[in-house]
């Protein structure tokens, strides 16, 4: 069985972005999914060469039927990070809909019961993000952003994180989690879905 990979999902929004792609820059056997809004905010804030420097293979939102998702029923994947996952992803993701790259990820992680680790943008009611130019901004999340959080929260198999210290600490546990269920050799010796 060859060696799984995790996944990660970037979604429009420039909240913690520099951070995201700083954590993509130490892990490897990472693949990167990049929403359409993802692929224009990484440029627009001038992360592209932090984002090629990871060195990661990159796959962008030009498909109408998602087709990369079933890398999920291939068993390339044992884990998916979305970070940054903005309010109208967390809100669709929360209401079942996979009507986009990021979304149809998610659905389809759920569906094969690949864990989903996703840092939500919108986590209180007051927040300082960074906007383009080095700017920061303050950020008032409405009450129903703030539900969908909560409801995305409820779901089996998905850790919602509220930080980069919480995102960090939770894929490290992830990536030891996943490494103990395999041999040396590659072999798998448990089943990653039975966790």
């Amino acid at each position: 069985m060859r060696a799984q990979r995790l996944a990660w999902a970037i979604t429009g929004s420039g909240h913690y972005l520099r951070e995201s792609l700083d954590i993509l820059q130490t892990l490897q056997d990472v693949d990167i999914y990049l929403s359409r809004a993802a692929a224009e905010i990484i440029k627009q804030y001038g992360f592209q060469a932090q984002l090629d420097a990871a060195g990661h293979k990159v796959y962008q939102d030009k498909t109408a039927s998602s087709i990369p998702v079933e890398r999920f029923y291939e068993g390339v994947y044992h884990t998916l990070v979305i970070s940054p996952a903005t309010s109208n992803t967390i809100a669709k993701m929360a209401y079942g809909f996979s009507d986009s790259l990021v979304t149809n990820l998610f659905a389809q992680a759920g569906k094969t019961r690949v864990p989903s680790i996703v840092f939500a943008c919108d986590t209180a009611p007051e927040l300082e993000s960074e906007a383009p130019r080095d700017n920061v901004v303050k950020v008032y999340p409405r009450q129903i952003d703030l539900e969908n959080v909560a409801k995305l929260k409820k779901f089996a198999d998905t850790a919602v994180v509220e930080d980069m210290a919480d995102l960090q600490s939770t894929i490290m546990q992830r990536l030891a989690t996943h490494h103990d269920l395999h041999l040396h050799a590659g072999v798998q010796v448990a089943d990653h879905r039975a966790e």
